[in-house]
C-alpha cells in the first residue's frame, strides 16, 4: 500500500498517535552510545564525504575490502542508485507485487517495463520472479520480506541467483538481517557481481530518522555508484551515531532479544483474537484477519484508538513488535477492535 506517514495522519486527525507501530522503526530505541555520538559531532561542520571510518567499520564487520561498501541515506536512495546506474528506459526490472514500494518507485523513476509476480502462499515466488526475470537487468527480492515477513530457504535464494539472466543484477533487501538467526540467510560474497546486499541502521540499530544504509556489493559496482550519488548525503552525526551502534554490540543484542521475545507475543495475541500470524523473521509480524475491507476497517478504528499500525496491500494487518509496556497498552485496544 502506499506509504501514509504517521505524521501526516496525526494532522488530518488533529492529535498525536499513543502507540506508533506501524512503520516498523525500532520500539525500543537506539543505542545510547549511538546517541551521545551524534550528539557530539559539530553540526557546524560538514560529514565525512566519503563516511571513511563507517566504511572501514563496515568492512571489517562483513570481512570485505571498503571498496565493497557503499553507504546511503537509507535502502531507499541505494534503490534509486542502482536503478539510475543499471537500468536504462525500457528495461525490465522484477519485483514482488506488494512487496516493499520502494523499488517500484525507483526503477519507475527511470523509465523501467516494471514486472510484477505475485506471492505465493504469502511468500515471494521465486520460481516465477526468475522466470520473468528474462530480458530484465535488474531484480528486486527482499528476504525476509516485507510486509510478510517470510524468511526464504539460502539455498533457494542461491538456486534463484544463478537462474537469473547473466546480465541481471539482483537487488537483495536484508534491512530485518539483523533479527535473522546465525546461518539462516544466503552467503554472497562481493566478488559476485550479479548480487547486491543492502542492509540499514533502521531497524534493529534503532536510528530510523538519521537514515544510514549501506550496500555489500562488487568494488565496480561502488564505483558506478560513486559516480552519481549524493556526496553529503549521510550527514556527520548520522555517521557517528551508526559508528557507535556497531560497536555497541550488547546493545543490538538486547533489542534483538526482546524483539523474538514481543514476536512471538505479539502473535500469541493475535491468534487469540481469532486472527492468523505469519511466521516473521522481523520486527513486525502480518496477521490474516479476514479479508482486506476487515483490515482497512481494524486500521481505521485503532486510529481513532491513537494506535498507527498498517494494512498490506493483501489485506493483512501488520503490527510492528514493541517491548512488553507498550503490548500491555496495546492489548485491550486490540481486544476491543477484534470484538467489532
Amino acid at each position: 500500500m502506499p506509504f501514509v506517514a504517521p505524521e501526516e495522519i496525526e494532522r488530518r486527525q488533529g492529535r498525536p498517535f499513543r502507540l506508533r507501530l506501524g512503520a516498523n522503526e525500532s520500539a525500543f530505541g537506539p543505542s545510547p552510545r549511538a546517541l551521545e555520538a551524534a550528539a557530539g559531532f559539530d553540526a557546524a561542520r560538514y560529514g565525512d564525504p566519503k563516511a571513511f571510518e563507517l566504511c572501514a567499520a563496515l568492512a571489517a564487520r562483513h570481512g570485505v575490502v571498503m571498496a565493497s561498501i557503499a553507504v546511503a541515506s537509507g535502502i531507499d536512495e541505494l534503490l534509486g542508485l542502482f536503478c539510475r546506474a543499471f537500468v536504462a528506459p525500457g528495461e525490465g526490472a522484477v519485483t514482488t507485487e506488494g512487496s516493499y514500494p520502494t523499488f517500484e518507485y525507483a526503477a519507475a523513476g527511470v523509465g523501467a517495463r516494471i514486472e510484477r509476480v505475485p506471492y505465493r502462499a504469502f511468500r515471494p515466488d521465486l520460481g516465477a520472479l526468475a522466470a520473468r526475470a528474462r530480458g530484465a537487468k535488474i531484480a528486486y527480492l527482499a528476504n525476509p520480506d516485507d510486509p510478510t515477513g517470510a524468511l526464504a530457504d539460502p539455498a533457494a535464494v542461491a538456486a534463484f541467483r544463478s537462474a537469473l539472466p547473466e546480465d541481471c543484477l539482483l537487488l537483495l533487501d536484508e534491512a530485518y538481517a539483523d533479527f535473522v538467526a546465525a546461518g539462516s540467510l544466503p552467503r554472497f560474497g562481493p566478488d559476485d557481481p550479479g548480487v547486491v546486499r543492502l542492509r540499514t541502521f533502521s531497524k534493529a540499530h534503532g536510528l530510523a530518522g538519521l537514515r544510514v544504509g549501506y550496500a555489500i556489493a562488487h568494488p565496480d559496482h561502488v564505483a558506478a555508484l560513486d559516480r552519481i550519488r549524493l556526496h553529503f548525503g549521510v550527514n556527520g552525526p548520522a555517521q557517528a551515531a551508526a559508528r557507535a551502534s556497531l560497536a555497541d554490540e550488547a546493545s543490538l543484542a538486547r533489542v534483538v532479544e526482546g524483539t523474538i521475545a514481543g514476536r512471538a507475543r505479539l502473535a500469541a495475541l493475535g491468534a487469540a483474537l481469532g486472527w492468523t500470524p505469519l511466521p516473521s523473521a522481523t520486527n513486525f509480524v502480518l496477521f490474516e484477519v479476514g479479508g482486506s475491507d476487515r483490515a482497512t476497517r481494524l486500521v481505521e478504528e485503532l486510529a481513532q484508538r491513537d494506535v498507527f499500525v498498517r494494512r498490506s496491500a493483501g489485506g493483512g494487518l501488520r503490527i510492528t513488535v514493541a517491548p512488553s509496556p507498550t503490548l500491555d497498552a496495546l492489548e485491550p485496544l486490540l481486544r476491543d477492535v477484534a470484538a467489532l
